[in-house]
């Protein structure tokens, strides 16, 4: 039996299917989950779920990036990039910010729960 795991995990991305595979992993490894189309759409389902414990967001996204919506995310909540995007500038400019973790797409799905794990201690 899972044991109750701290917080929800808030899904940022904007492709329906990556939050499809990202739900399909979180929520089978026991974790709640509440999705997000876009950086907008992330800032306003934080406001309404305070008790999300960790955001997984993509970089490139419509109306406000992953690294936009990374700089107005209250400090001390963890947040891992989910991204195609592998440059280790981006990779620096992301942690400079507060990100925790970085894992590029196509993901696995094992290494996505054990990193989630992780960070929500």
């Amino acid at each position: 039996m899972e044991t109750t795991l701290p917080g929800k995990v808030l899904i940022v991305d904007d492709s329906l299917l990556v939050r499809a595979q990202v739900v399909r992993a979180l929520t089978g490894a026991g974790f709640a989950v509440v999705e997000a189309n876009d950086g907008v759409d992330g800032l306003a389902k934080l406001s309404a779920n305070p008790d999300v414990g960790l955001v997984v967001c993509d970089v490139n996204m419509p109306r406000m990036s992953g690294l936009e919506l990374l700089e107005r995310t209250p400090a001390g909540l963890a947040v891992l990039m989910l991204t195609t995007e592998g440059h280790s500038e981006l990779i620096q400019r992301a942690r400079a910010l507060g990100a925790k973790g970085w894992i590029t797409k196509p993901f696995d799905a094992d290494l996505l729960v054990a990193t989630v794990r992780k960070l929500l201690g």
